[in-house]
């Protein structure tokens, strides 16, 4: 089979290419994570953020205090209400982050084939000749000839604010360096990344147990994502923490993976987290430049194949300076959709970057255009086979109703769920049209007082391709009588129209239960 035959739809219709993209309610079925911060927190810039698309909002704490966060998140509600756009919240852990500590904050300049010494004493004065670390193990991991990266989070390595450093000595604590390339420290931390070495921190630190435990509680966070994940055995060891925090334990952990120990383990890691976010920053350093390409096929292929999320990070790095992507970034983009991203996740492009809203709306437009092409037929094989037979009742139902949508051609398909569980199964056949998933309240106790979920399983719908939640009146149960789904649907079918996704006489596919059974059923709307 000729290899393009697997992620295109032959042929294309290259008209489409000068077709203007319609702006519609749904920008793109990928959804976009966007990490706020110094240029991204005020209400404004965050509801232009969400009109462009954003749909998950991350907060990262390896900067800023929990106060500053709070500050921005109160933006985000105010945002949120006066946009009428749900939005997640992420919360990114700091994890075994080493890094280089500047206290000063004056700019320190490193000259090529200079010598530097990273110590962990941190008494010291960071300076051109020697940098404070606060992680006291990294000689005892080093030897001569070893690489180590120093730099801000944007890593392009075309940059002149990040350094490649050659182990040359280890004595004692200490590691001396040579300078391999000419730069400039600017600011108060900077990311140190020693290649392919095991650092002895926990994954979980006492700082993020202790930011999660107040900030996170306070805030109800829907995702958690674990920065540097190793091993499942982390994933399970915040699981742990967080069931012990009340509402927490409906929050979604994402596995970081960020280096080649976290690769190894992928598997097991998989099957304990709920997602998976690939930070390719941290990874194309960690990897040969031309491996990068297949850990994230082979990666992305793994969560699909699980009904996970995958989120990739790092695709328009330039256009936090620029107003448009490179040509490569455009390409990279695109290929996220088409090798099966749930989510593409933008860091510094929208947290310091001049253009967070610009970057938002063309990431959306790319994305769009990718899944124009994106051969859901193949894949919906490929899905099928892997599962296998015989398939568990809600996988042969999130199937059917996927092949039955494509067969008679549905503008949607709507899914009515209370866990969010059979609307993801669905989302996994990545169906070519917009899942409205109709989240029905469950009524729940403790003992004190009566109260309503479905707001975490609405906003958790919010990373995953596809998936746009509605949440229904919390008086129509899910297994309802057939009087009270008719309202609701009524609803997702009055929603999909002011959206503009359904018009007169389309079709819906309709997902849903009735007593003990799922059913799928073809509705075709008079007017």
């Amino acid at each position: 089979m000729h290899s393009s035959h697997l992620l295109l739809e032959e042929p294309i219709r290259m008209v489409s290419i000068l077709e203007p993209s319609k702006a519609s309610f749904f920008p793109a079925m990928t959804k976009i994570v966007g990490t706020l911060g110094p240029k991204s927190r005020s209400v404004e810039v965050i509801s232009a953020c969400l009109k462009a698309g954003m749909s998950v909002a991350r907060f990262d704490f390896s900067w800023g205090d929990p106060e500053y966060h709070q500050e921005t998140l109160e933006n985000l509600k105010t945002a949120i209400k006066s946009t009428k756009k749900l939005c997640a919240v992420m919360l990114d852990t700091v994890g075994a982050e080493m890094q280089v500590v500047n206290k000063s904050e004056k700019s320190i300049s490193l000259q090529a084939d200079a010598q530097v010494v990273l110590t962990p004493d941190l008494g010291q004065e960071a300076s051109s000749q020697i940098l404070p670390i606060n992680y006291d193990g990294l000689a005892k991991s080093m030897k001569k000839g070893d690489t180590i990266f120093v730099g801000q989070y944007l890593f392009t390595g075309s940059e002149t604010t990040s350094v490649w450093l050659e182990v040359s000595e280890v004595t004692g604590q200490d590691v001396v360096c040579t300078i391999k390339n000419s730069a400039t420290l600017a600011g108060s931390l900077f990311t140190l990344h020693a290649s392919q070495v095991h650092i002895d921190l926990p994954t979980l630190t006492d700082k993020d147990k202790e930011v999660i435990s107040t900030w996170g509680v306070k805030n109800k966070i829907d995702f958690l994502s674990l920065s540097y994940t190793r091993h499942a055995e982390d994933v399970r060891q915040a699981r742990e923490f967080l069931s012990k925090l009340g509402d927490l334990r409906q929050t979604h952990i994402f596995a970081k993976i960020e280096n080649v120990e976290g690769l190894t383990h992928f598997d097991e890691i998989l099957q304990e987290a709920d997602g998976i976010i690939l930070s390719r920053g941290n990874l194309g350093i960690d990897l040969p430049p031309e491996k990068v390409f297949f850990f994230q096929k082979s990666a992305l292929y793994k969560c699909n194949m699980a009904g996970k999320p995958a989120v990739l990070t790092r695709v328009v790095d330039s256009m936090t300076d620029n107003l448009r992507p490179t040509r490569a970034e455009a390409t990279d983009v695109a290929n996220a959709v088409l090798d099966g991203s749930d989510a593409i996740l933008l860091g510094a492009e929208t947290l310091r970057g001049l253009y967070p809203v610009e970057t938002i709306s063309t990431v959306g437009r790319i994305c769009a255009e990718a899944e124009k092409v994106f051969n859901q037929d193949l894949y919906f094989k490929k899905t099928v086979k892997y599962v296998g037979e015989p398939m568990s009742h809600l996988e042969s139902i999130a199937s059917s109703a996927v092949r039955a949508a494509i067969k008679v051609k549905a503008s949607v398909i709507i899914c009515f769920t209370s866990s969010g569980r059979a609307a993801r199964l669905i989302a996994k056949y990545r169906p070519t049209m917009p899942v409205l998933s109709v989240v029905i309240p469950r009524l729940k106790t403790n003992q004190l007082k009566w109260s309503f979920t479905g707001a975490f399983e609405a906003r958790q719908s919010l990373i995953v391709r596809c998936l746009f939640p509605i949440l229904a009146d919390p008086r129509h149960p899910a297994e309802s009588t057939s009087a009270s789904n008719e309202s609701i649907l009524k609803v997702a079918l009055d929603h999909g129209k002011t959206a503009g996704v359904i018009k007169s006489h389309d079709r819906v596919v309709v997902c849903q239960k009735v007593g003990d059974s799922s059913v799928v059923k073809i509705i075709e709307l008079e007017d």
